[in-house]
């Protein structure tokens, strides 16, 4: 379902595009003249526009509990097209994102892909699958930094977990890493609803879990302790919201 929210905010970004798309092109075809980091700023600037033009304000809650060495990876909840560029605004260093080979190939999502040094999963390839996460796991060995959604998808879910697929946490034990889980709370406003009016996001960045302590279970066991921490937030959140609270007299 395309919403109002989404549309506006494509249309308004119309103008910023036709200059973003060939220069991050441009970038992509010469990674030998612009660093990670370069790249990486050029994408923040563009989530940047996209988040004044939907709208939206950000609030990184959690920062500190970043590891400051070494890669790591981090798992969210996933509420709708929002939710990488919130954490990509809030996140300083380079970092890359699985993404869902169809989602991509679509427009500034590939420029941003592709700057980003990112991986692309088919959800019916499951011998791909395997490689792409063993590739992930070599490069957080390698001191990079990556971003998951182990739901995979959204589904009008908003503040609400989905199943999380327990496949992604392989390349979570093949690289012993550090795991972050990270809460997003309102995302789906963004752009996944027909509201008008600015919208605020909040990024939640949880302690991180060493393989010390999820080292010892198998994939299903990291996929359940990591929904557990996002669940316990998202529960804490919704119980603090004054949205959800019942007036009574």
């Amino acid at each position: 379902m395309a919403y109002l929210r989404f549309i506006t905010t494509l249309a308004t970004c119309v103008p910023y595009a036709l200059y973003a798309i060939p220069r991050s092109d441009y970038m992509i075809a010469h990674k030998d003249v612009y660093s990670r980091e370069v790249r990486y700023d050029f994408v923040r600037s563009i989530c940047w526009r996209i988040r004044v033009h939907a709208s939206t304000m950000v609030k990184a809650y959690g920062l500190e509990n970043l590891p400051k060495e070494g890669g790591y990876i981090m798992y969210s909840n996933h509420q709708g097209k929002y939710d990488a560029i919130g954490i990509i605004n809030t996140h300083e260093r380079p970092m890359s994102v699985l993404w869902e080979e169809k989602s991509a190939a679509r427009i500034i999502a590939r420029q941003v892909a592709g700057l980003m040094d990112s991986s692309t999963i088919s959800f019916t390839d499951h011998r791909s699958q395997v490689k792409v996460l063993s590739d992930i796991a070599r490069k957080v060995q390698r001191g990079e930094r990556y971003l998951i959604f182990p739901e995979g998808g959204y589904k009008d879910n908003h503040n609400e977990l989905q199943e999380f697929k327990s496949g992604c946490f392989m390349c979570a034990l093949k690289s012993k890493a550090p795991i972050v889980p990270v809460v997003l709370y309102d995302s789906w406003r963004s752009m996944d609803t027909n509201k008008w009016g600015v919208v605020r996001v909040q990024v939640h960045y949880l302690e991180p879990i060493p393989y010390e302590e999820y080292g010892k279970l198998d994939r299903k066991g990291v996929c359940a302790l990591m929904k557990s921490r996002i669940q316990d937030k998202l529960t804490e959140l919704k119980k603090k919201d004054p949205r959800n609270q019942r007036i009574t007299k």
